[in-house]
Order: C-alpha cells, then structure tokens, then sequence
C-alpha cells in the first residue's frame, strides 16, 4: 500500500484496494469506505461528516495513510471512537473547545496505545515511577502487550523516533473489549496514562542503559502523596 502511494496512487484508493481484505465496519450510513479530503464539506465536522455518510476523508499524506491502516487493522474501536464524537458534536455542536470527552477521544484517536500488563507494571505506571516501571521490574515486561493505536504516534515513530515521544495508553483486558465498553463519560474522566514509549524494554536500543532514564524532561518524578504530575504532551 506504502508502495501504490509512493508511485503516485491516491492514499484513499490505495486503502479502498484493501478494504476487501479486512473486516471493516459498517456504520449507520453504510459500509465504511475512504473519500478524497474535498468530499468533506466546508464547515462540517470531520467526524460528523464519517458519521454521516460512512466515508472517511483522506488526504495524500503518511498522516491520513496511518489513519486509514488504524481502520483497517481496528475497525470495531475505531467505529466506538466517531460514533461517541459524532453523538458529543450532535449534543454539544461545534464550538471553540472540543470539551473534556472529545478531547480524550481525540487525544487517543491520535495519539493512543493499548496496554495489557501484569498489575505491578499498571501500579508503577500511574504513580509515574519510572525506575520501578522500566528498571526494577523490567523483566515483567515479557508478560506485558504494548499495541500503538494512533495514527499521529505511529506517523512520528515511523519517520521521526525520539525519546520524548509519549503514547496515552489505555487499559486492555483478556477478551481486549474493555475499550469498547467506555461512554462518553468514562472518555471525560481521562482515563489516559502517558507512556514514554521508547523507555519499553526491546523499543529502543539506547534504553538498555539504565542512564537512559535519567531524563527529568521526559521521565518526570515519581508522584507524591497530594502532589499532581501533568501528563506529558506528543512531542512536536
């Protein structure tokens, strides 16, 4: 596909070739399919527009490309994501703020990671103690299952990997339908962790030096009683 769009195939062409190989959804509008970007209509919301009319608008790009892989590789939790964005716009309309939940939804579409791990790794992982998490126990993370979900994250790994890049990762249970489970009020409770994701033992070859970690701009300090730590943005 990579390969079709470098010789100069449209990126939406390039995924409608491969929609008969994967079980894409079919949404409220009809079966899924991609849309040049014109098909969007001035003014109107993007996910609504998906909703709407079941076409995904896509622009030549390796942004809409990774986009477009996302849908055919997790279609179920794709369709979970715009159905509850197009529900928040037809609730909310479309103002200058997204408001909490699409936020979390955006954050995710974009920037997400599915995480399944014994529970001393969660423990460490929400109290942002990264020595405990990457260092003491490392070797749990043989027992653990990283999957990257967004298109923006697998974009900038792809074509730019550096250390402070950092995936917003959700919880993934035995049957992997807990995500699906999540409304809109579960998104709005920022139910996100951020996750350095070249700290991941095997990610990066420069993380087998434990100095690696000793980066305050990245691995932030261990949180304290009472004390908040910001999550860490995507790296520009």
């Amino acid at each position: 596909m990579l390969a079709q769009w470098q010789r100069g195939v449209p990126v939406a062409d390039a995924l409608n070739a491969a929609v008969a190989d994967a079980a894409l959804p079919t949404l409220a509008a009809g079966p899924l399919r991609f849309v040049p970007q014109q098909a969007l209509p001035a003014g109107e919301a993007y996910e609504a527009f998906i909703a709407r009319s079941a076409g995904v608008p896509t622009r030549d790009n390796l942004h809409d490309l990774f986009n477009g892989l996302v849908w055919l590789a997790r279609p179920a939790l794709k369709r979970r994501l715009n159905a509850l964005q197009a529900a928040e716009i037809a609730r909310l309309g479309i103002g200058g703020r997204r408001g909490p939940a699409r936020d979390a939804l955006t954050l995710f579409d974009e920037n997400g990671a599915l995480l399944q791990a014994p529970p001393a790794l969660w423990a460490a992982l929400r109290a942002r103690d990264w020595r405990t998490l990457f260092l003491t126990r490392r070797a749990l993370w043989t027992q653990a299952r990283l999957t990257l979900f967004g298109h923006a994250l697998l974009e900038q790994l792809a074509t730019a990997p550096r250390k402070p890049l950092c995936a917003h990762v959700l919880a993934l249970d035995d049957t992997g339908d807990a995500p699906l489970a999540l409304d809109a009020a579960a998104w709005a409770a920022k139910p996100l962790l951020p996750l350095p994701v070249l700290g991941v033992p095997g990610w990066w070859p420069a993380n087998r030096a434990p100095g690696f970690y000793d980066d305050p701009a990245v691995f932030r300090p261990p949180r304290s009683p009472g004390r908040v730590v910001a999550a860490a943005p995507l790296a520009a």
